[in-house]
């Protein structure tokens, strides 16, 4: 559940906290962007800066920051749009986390990161078009026409170490925001100092250090792509693959004995022996005129067929525009916002497939089709609606910046009732328009109930189940 970075006693912009615009994605998402207090000059270092003083902390604040310290909370600081990225070592193996946790636990005692070690990889360029620095408060840019004798930099990485360092109060009390620490920070990630306690003050410092890196530009993101532990990855994926295709080969064979020695006893009897042995099915052709026989709940199905393909095609669309690069991790919130989008206009697709499938259950008769697209059209949005409503009430019960705010809801109304709905039913007109499907036997008048033994039962799941299985196993 995330919660905003300015509840607790951290340091406070000079000018004010400001919001960032987000777009529908990232609202959604729970992202909210604020300005903060650091400082950073392009391509200049400096250390041991001090931030501010927070006052001493009441009970109330310590107990949610050592609530916070316990919940394990992350700070998640951005640079030119670039999450801040902590390299931490384990076993031989070098972990990559974004953002830095708020403190640490040691047995009872609760000790905070109050010193940020951060490093800017920078990539230099000649051109007279690049950026050149980095304003100081929102982090922006400005071109290197200003500084016509100065190369451009761009900023390809951004790094954070985070420590625990105590401070002497005293001799800082009169120190103010961005002067020089008096004395050397040492900034050791693997030892705890500043512990946090009733009535005590907290004091913030940070430093700043940049490095030119061969980085460049369109690479910038590889380092947050990167997945350690790829090959295990693909190793469990190829086991599921194999046990599918397994398990798969092992029915197809069997059914196919079972049709081939079928065909081959009916080529060898004349017509009177076939009346009789017709007399005495068995196997697949007992079920073979009642798989195409109308479902019980016919309305059900439809509906939920409809709403499969539309959220299929929505997942298949958005991952061919991700895949052409339409859709890129720099742009916050666009994959979510690309989402929305698909799965509303393929609404049409949605009303459909649902219509169509309602019209060849009841054998070309495609009255109804209007309740049949309205119910497409309402039943997975509503659901998910409802669910979103429950949970951003309870967001909002606990201060959430999670929580979206009214006016997006709103906006996702209007998104499925003026866009979603209106192509469903048109969808829905085209499936009634449409021939319905001709099933290729004829469906029996008597129905023959299914066998319903607790052993097939078991055997249909194990199959998909034994997959699952192996891959965790």
């Amino acid at each position: 559940m995330p919660f905003g970075y300015y509840s607790l006693p951290f340091c406070r912009p000079p000018d004010g906290i400001k919001d960032s615009a987000e777009n529908l994605g990232e609202l959604l998402m729970g992202d909210r962007i604020e300005n903060s207090p650091y400082r950073f000059r392009m391509f200049t270092n400096e250390s041991d800066l001090i931030l501010c003083h927070v006052d001493p902390l009441s009970a109330v604040e310590l107990a949610l920051l050592k609530r916070r310290i316990d919940e394990f909370y992350q700070v998640n600081v951005l640079l030119e749009n670039l999450p801040a990225i902590r390299y931490t070592n384990k076993d031989d193996l070098v972990l990559r986390w974004t953002g830095y946790p708020i403190g640490v636990r040691v047995r009872d005692s609760h000790f905070i990161f109050n010193h940020l070690k951060f490093i800017v990889l920078v990539h230099k360029y000649e051109e007279p078009t690049t950026l050149a620095t980095a304003s100081t408060s929102t982090l922006g840019s400005s071109t290197s026409a200003d500084y016509p004798n100065s190369p451009g930099y761009m900023v390809v990485g951004f790094e954070v170490v985070p420590c625990s360092f105590q401070h002497d109060t005293e001799s800082i009390k009169n120190l103010k925001m961005y002067d020089k620490y008096p004395t050397k920070i040492q900034c050791e990630p693997t030892t705890v100092a500043m512990e946090v306690k009733e009535k005590q003050p907290l004091v913030f410092t940070y430093e700043v250090s940049f490095v030119e890196s061969d980085i460049r530009w369109p690479s910038r993101w590889d380092a947050y792509l990167k997945m350690e532990g790829a090959k295990v990855h693909w190793f469990s994926i190829l086991n599921s693959l194999m046990v599918i295709a397994f398990l798969a080969g092992i029915v197809l064979v069997i059914l196919l004995r079972t049709v081939r020695r079928d065909l081959t006893r009916y080529e060898e009897l004349d017509k009177e022996a076939q009346a009789q042995m017709n007399e005495e099915l068995s196997g697949w052709k007992l079920v073979a005129s009642d798989v195409f026989r109308a479902p019980s709940n016919a309305t059900l199905l439809c509906v939920m067929v409809g709403d499969g393909v539309q959220i299929l095609g929505m997942a298949v669309v958005t991952i061919m525009f991700a895949a052409l690069g339409f859709m890129s991790p720099a742009s916050r919130g666009a994959l979510v916002t690309g989402m929305l989008f698909f799965y509303s206009v393929l609404g049409i697709a949605a009303g459909y497939a649902g219509v169509r499938l309602w019209k060849t259950i009841n054998c070309g008769d495609r009255s109804g089709w209007t309740s049949i697209s309205l119910k497409v059209a309402c039943f997975f949005p509503g659901l998910a609606f409802l669910i979103l409503s429950i949970l951003n009430f309870l967001l909002w019960g606990s201060q959430s910046t999670g929580a979206i705010p009214f006016s997006l809801f709103v906006v996702l109304l209007l998104l499925w009732f003026c866009i979603s709905l209106p192509l469903t039913l048109v969808g829905g007109y085209l499936g009634a328009k449409a021939p319905h499907i001709e099933f290729p036997v004829r469906t029996n008048q008597i129905t023959r109930k299914p066998s319903t033994k607790v052993p097939f039962l078991v055997a249909g799941s194990w199959r998909r189940d034994s997959t699952l299985w192996y891959s965790f196993h």
